[in-house]
């Protein structure tokens, strides 16, 4: 094919291409390399089919959409002019008192063009643009599914099939002159439509109610249905052809008529400029910097906690996965939290690797040992681990409580939470935050708009590409949970992205963690004791100061800082874990700044005294204590009838029900029993932990196949190239080659003596092969060596040296002395 020729096929098209050009076609679209297409034939075949076109359509911007969406109702081919035309208008203004965009729009069309040329879904020198007719097909209209453009069909395909005698009343009442070819009678109906003076006399003597009737179908949708016995505004417009029968109910404003109506635009409002960024407030990047700081500590503190309160086991898994409502309200009740709010926290620790279910017959979620490894991380590598695994996550915490498409509800950890947009959203959002000065909040709605121009279409059903506004409601939701969660998290502060964050995106965790080690504050060895058995703890807490005052004492209130209430039964529980008074005396001794309060020294000791007093054991149960008197005093207390007591010695009580249920029992009566094992030792109930084994993060789902890196684009672009070339290579006919397109046959000796004489001149020769699979192929290779059965070679084909069986050969045959260029 000459340079100047202009290309017929889209592969045409596409072998005019440099490698680069190829590369770049690839990479926008990964789809086609898999797999690796055998030559440009196949690449061209492979670009034009539907989920591939769709695949394609969803990643243009809404520009470029409206280009290609211009191009789906011009005339295949369309001159670069009447493209521009289709989107500028005609200079002629529609009254409708809007403002022509034109300089901005011919300004943008080169590089929209571009985009969609690079992506193969148009082709073609700007004489003659063709939109593939896949695309077209998708973006044309039709009674089934309307034109985003909201333009309806030409005259000559809304006229298909009319008859004769009607087409010549139009002409007739249209004020043109009848003929009875019915091609002619199209032709002029369509040149009046689009004669601007001929058309503005003929509207000039319409109705009034027919010109509104016209201005509610001219923007779309342009069908519209009628009765037996229109009105006379309607009957009007159907004499004179600006109404046409789609059936006996329906009619439609053919795409000439209302181009005229519409100055020649096919869209109302081109947008050929992105929307702008508006800050809906301006701070101090310091004050954003330390308030996001601090909302990462809050993070970190709440993963934390939700850890340790399933430290033990956490909740069942419901039989078709997930949480159940119950156990997702009970988490938000205990982090103190809303439920989505807990919903994302626990959906954040999941992604991160930090719970999992525990895989036992009785499956329960609880803490991963890659938990253990987190916890003992400082605080601001702790941060980045979630923070990173945030970004790449592509389970979507915002689904919680919704319902799938089947009606069901979506739980918790539950199946159906991914989204494989996530990721790139969440990327693409934090992108528009950092393009803004530092400190600088931007305004939601327009934010939201931006994201709509940058990504109109998603998700095409099976009609065609969904409506605009629909198809990017999956992206808008995104975004908005992805503000939120990134003011939780602690990546934006008021509002505004944060350094650290910043230093995320562009630089890596190592950076961020440098950047958020300062903010963070150090923790505390001490706590603050008061008179009111109460402990604040003015500042985050070493870990196993926490660990041992979250055993000791109850968390009242949190903050900025903490405060602890100690009571009966958080000394107990401390007691239960093994710890004795002493022992408890010495460390509120060694950790509070204050002096110990005598109110908490005498809590201390009289639990402790009472501790163990009572023992519970197996019997079902049983209760037994040195002291009648407190079992007579059990005995008598009402609370107990549902314990099912009674006496079996004076010292001892037996029960019916189970251990654990008798100890919480008594309990509740404001007893402090203790449980005992067979052989009559307190069993000490330790603050343990429940882990899983070790588990991996839940692997994002991808959206589509991933893009391919330099080093494979430049392979599969030479493997193609390759191909093309082989593909193409013209043979001379072997005395037994049966009909064109099949593989070439011939004797085993001469294949054997053809081969042979390659090998020797050097040549290329054209080859059908067989491989262990049964797969034929037919290749261009050059012989280089012919020993033992096998034919060493350099495949064209594969572009790779390759060794032949010379039995699996079906044939040779010469190549032509002329090749392609």
């Amino acid at each position: 094919m000459g340079t100047t020729t202009p290309p017929r096929t889209l592969a045409e098209a596409l072998r005019a291409r440099g490698d680069e050009s190829l590369a770049g076609l690839l990479r926008a679209r990964p789809d086609l390399l898999s797999p690796v297409p055998n030559d440009i034939t196949q690449l061209a075949t492979r670009a034009g089919t539907r989920a591939s076109v769709v695949r394609a359509l969803e990643h243009l911007d809404r520009f470029a959409l409206q280009t290609a969406e211009a191009l789906a109702v011009a005339p295949d081919p369309a001159p670069y002019d009447t493209l521009l035309a289709l989107l500028t208008g005609d200079g002629q203004g529609d009254g409708d008192g809007r403002d022509d965009a034109g300089a901005a729009i011919t300004a943008a069309l080169p590089g929209a063009l571009a985009t969609l040329r690079e992506q193969a879904l148009v082709w073609g020198e700007d004489t003659g643009l063709h939109l593939v007719r896949t695309a077209r097909e998708l973006l044309a209209p039709s009674p089934q599914h309307p034109s985003p453009t909201g333009l309806g069909p030409t005259v000559a395909e809304a006229t298909a099939g009319m008859s004769p005698g009607r087409l010549q009343e139009i002409l007739t009442a249209a004020g043109l002159p009848a003929t009875h070819d019915p091609v002619s009678a199209v032709t002029a109906l369509a040149g009046l439509f689009t004669d601007r003076t001929r058309m503005a006399e003929l509207l000039d003597t319409a109705p009034v109610e027919a010109l509104s009737v016209l201005d509610r179908l001219v923007w779309g949708p342009p069908y519209g249905e009628v009765t037996p016995n229109p009105a006379p505004p309607v009957q009007w417009l159907r004499d004179r052809g600006l109404l046409l029968p789609v059936s006996t109910r329906t009619v439609v404003l053919p795409r000439e008529a209302a181009l005229h109506l519409r100055a020649g635009r096919a869209h109302r409002v081109p947008e050929p400029v992105p929307p702008a960024l508006v800050a809906a407030a301006e701070r101090d990047p310091q004050a954003v910097d330390r308030a996001a700081a601090g909302q990462a500590f809050t993070a970190l503190s709440t993963v934390e906690e939700l850890l340790k309160l399933w430290n033990n086991g956490g909740p069942a898994i419901l039989r078709a996965g997930g949480l159940s409502v119950r156990e997702l309200k009970r988490a938000a009740g205990s982090l103190d939290v809303t439920e989505p709010v807990a919903a994302f926290w626990i959906e954040l620790a999941y992604a991160s690797g930090l719970l999992a279910s525990d895989g036992e017959t009785d499956e329960r979620y609880a803490p991963t040992p890659a938990s253990d490894e987190w916890l003992d991380l400082p605080a601001q590598d702790r941060w980045t681990h979630l923070a990173t695994a945030w970004l790449a996550a592509t389970r979507t915490a915002g689904l919680v409580g919704g319902q799938d498409a089947k009606g069901r509800a979506l739980s918790a950890l539950g199946p159906d939470l991914d989204r494989s947009a996530a990721p790139e959203v969440r990327r693409r959002v934090l992108a528009l935050f950092a393009s803004l000065p530092p400190g600088t909040a931007p305004d939601p709605r327009t934010l939201l708009d931006r994201l709509r121009w940058e990504r109109p279409l998603r998700s095409p059903g099976p009609g065609g590409p969904a409506a605009p506004g629909e198809a990017s409601d999956l992206r808008s939701r995104l975004a908005l949970w992805t503000v939120n969660e990134a003011e939780l998290l602690g990546i934006t502060g008021r509002g505004a992205l944060s350094s650290q964050a910043r230093a995320l995106l562009d630089e890596g965790p190592d950076a961020a963690a440098a950047r958020l080690a300062p903010l963070i504050p150090e923790p505390l060895d001490h706590v603050l004791l008061q008179a009111d058995l109460t402990a604040v703890a003015p500042g985050p807490l070493e870990r196993p100061l926490a660990d041992m005052l979250s055993v000791l004492a109850d968390i009242e209130s949190k903050g900025g800082a903490t405060v602890y209430r100690f009571t009966p039964g958080s000394v107990r529980r401390a007691l239960d874990a093994g710890r004795a008074a002493a022992d408890l005396h010495a460390f509120l001794a060694t950790h509070s700044r204050t002096p110990v309060p005598q109110p908490l020294s005498y809590l201390i000791d009289d639990v402790a005294r009472r501790h163990g007093h009572l023992r519970i054991g197996a019997a079902s149960a049983y209760v037994r204590c040195d002291d009648e008197a407190v079992l007579n005093e059990i005995l008598a207390d009402k609370r107990s009838a549902a314990l099912r007591l009674r006496r079996l010695a004076p010292t001892v009580l037996a029960a019916q029900a189970n251990p654990g249920s008798l100890l919480e029992g008594l309990r509740e009566m404001g007893y402090a029993p203790a449980a005992e094992s067979a052989e009559g030792d307190v069993l000490i109930t330790r603050a343990g932990a429940r882990r899983t084994p070790p588990r991996t993060p839940p692997v994002p789902v991808p959206e589509g196949p991933p893009v391919p890196d330099a080093t494979l684009l430049a392979a599969a672009v030479r493997a193609v190239r390759a191909g093309d070339t082989a593909a193409r290579a013209v043979h001379k006919d072997a005395p037994d080659t049966a009909t064109a397109g099949s593989l070439p046959r011939t004797a085993p000796a001469e294949t054997l003596a053809t081969v042979q004489a390659a090998a020797m001149t050097g040549s290329a020769v054209w080859i059908g092969y067989v491989n262990a699979d049964g797969a034929a192929s037919q290749r261009v290779i050059a012989p280089v060596k012919v020993e033992g059965g096998f034919v060493t070679a350099y495949d064209h084909t594969a572009d790779e040296v390759r060794t032949y069986p010379l039995h699996r050969i079906t044939g040779v045959a010469e190549l032509a002395d002329e090749q392609p260029a």
